[in-house]
């Protein structure tokens, strides 16, 4: 009967089954993107990831506004088991490209578009202490790009339009979280030396060492370390002005510890290898001009990532890169980071007893599955040096690209 307490039972079981299934299919299908890059398009859609995920059927060919460039696409419907559907996705048919994968270390020197604020200094004046930086309403992490209606490239500009206002208000303009903002500085003169002081630390320049992930011998350019390069004070991203990459040897390293980075050491070579183009949030781009290096990989899309076994090519003596095997224990297709879209952990013995895991100069380090580059590793876990996160290649090749054209048209 109805009312039952045992047919009552199994109706609540039912009814939190059916709520834990629509739930678990929710997250299933938010985890999917929109559009598929694929070598192939319709059935030959197939997620490694989630291999119990496959195409239900396809649908008619969307067509392209531009002849010109007419896109090869068309809509699938993904489904649980090829049953249960789950989402209507694009896949967009591309070409599928190789690179020369390296694992080499490098170098990194740069300098900033602007002097970048990293400290304050209270100045001692005859009315007491003051700190007109402060009072500007400055703060840490500011850029710095214009005073006194004259561009800020170095710290001695900076200096120089501070001593020549004697005094007198200064018109600073600054950029802070993408943002551009003016203020007005009145520096004080300092009661022991009579210089006239702002009460501010900045910084032009940048340099450090990080792992090539591969050359794109197409394009010319080279593409490293991942994520952007930010200063050690603030961490706030290098604005570039210039920059060039240089060899590198690995003299050292310390090892990582839960709660304590590690980090690789080396020396830098006199001769450069190529010019710096772009400090971006997927890492750092540019034109290569080195000795040809790296070993030819096809570069896998998100989707053809599989979980499970995979390596990174990383160098922690010499120059010479060694592989290190990972598992891929997470590929996040929809993540909002790009620098998190993968996470692995080291499972090579030897990396583990040398370095503990993944340790900083690694980032940019190429992760390699099946002999295919998937990804590059990003940061590592502090509290499990042995786990970190990656980006995908698909990823700083899009970048490498649209950098390499920017370049081309200039």
């Amino acid at each position: 009967m109805p009312g039952h307490p045992i047919v009552k039972g199994l109706l609540k079981l039912f009814l939190v089954l059916l709520i834990l299934l629509a739930g678990g299919l929710w997250f299933v299908a938010n985890a999917l993107p929109d559009t598929f890059y694929t070598a192939g398009l319709g059935k030959e859609l197939r997620i490694a990831s989630m291999p119990w995920v496959t195409v239900q059927n396809t649908q008619k060919q969307v067509e392209e506004a531009d002849s010109t460039n007419p896109d090869k696409s068309q809509n699938v419907t993904l489904a649980l088991f090829g049953t249960v559907p789950l989402k209507t996705v694009r896949t967009v048919q591309v070409e599928q490209r190789s690179v020369q994968v390296c694992g080499t270390p490098f170098g990194v020197k740069m300098f900033s578009d602007g002097a970048l604020v990293v400290a304050f200094s209270d100045q001692y004046t005859a009315l007491g202490t003051e700190n007109p930086a402060k009072e500007a309403g400055l703060k840490l992490g500011d850029l710095i790009v214009s005073a006194g209606g004259h561009a800020v490239r170095s710290n001695e500009e900076l200096t120089q339009a501070i001593t020549q206002a004697e005094g007198k208000p200064l018109s600073i303009v600054y950029q802070r979280e993408g943002q551009q903002y003016t203020t007005s500085l009145t520096p004080v003169q300092d009661a022991a030396t009579g210089a006239y002081r702002a009460g501010l630390w900045v910084r032009d320049s940048s340099a450090g060492i990080g792992t090539m992930t591969f050359l794109d011998p197409l394009n010319g350019t080279f593409a490293g370390l991942g994520h952007a390069i930010s200063d050690t004070d603030t961490g706030a991203d290098i604005t570039l002005l210039s920059g060039e990459i240089v060899p590198v040897v690995i003299t050292g390293y310390v090892s990582g510890a839960a709660g304590s980075p590690g980090e690789l050491r080396g020396e830098f070579s006199a001769a450069a290898a190529g010019t710096v183009l772009a400090n971006d949030t997927t890492g750092v781009y540019g034109r290569y001009t080195g000795a040809t290096a790296g070993q030819s990989c096809v570069v896998r899309q998100p989707q053809e990532i599989a979980l499970g076994d995979a390596e990174i090519w990383t160098t922690i003596s010499g120059g010479t890169p060694k592989r290190y095997t990972v598992r891929i224990e997470q590929v996040n297709m929809t993540s909002s980071d790009p620098n998190r879209n993968l996470l692995i952990k080291v499972t090579d013995p030897q990396l583990l007893a040398a370095t503990g895991g993944i340790v900083q100069g690694m980032s940019g380090s190429p992760i390699v599955q099946n002999g295919c580059l998937v990804g590059a590793v990003t940061h590592v876990l502090v509290n499990d040096p042995a786990r970190g996160y990656g980006i995908f290649a698909t990823t700083m090749l899009e970048k490498a690209d649209s950098i390499s054209q920017v370049n081309l048209a200039g």
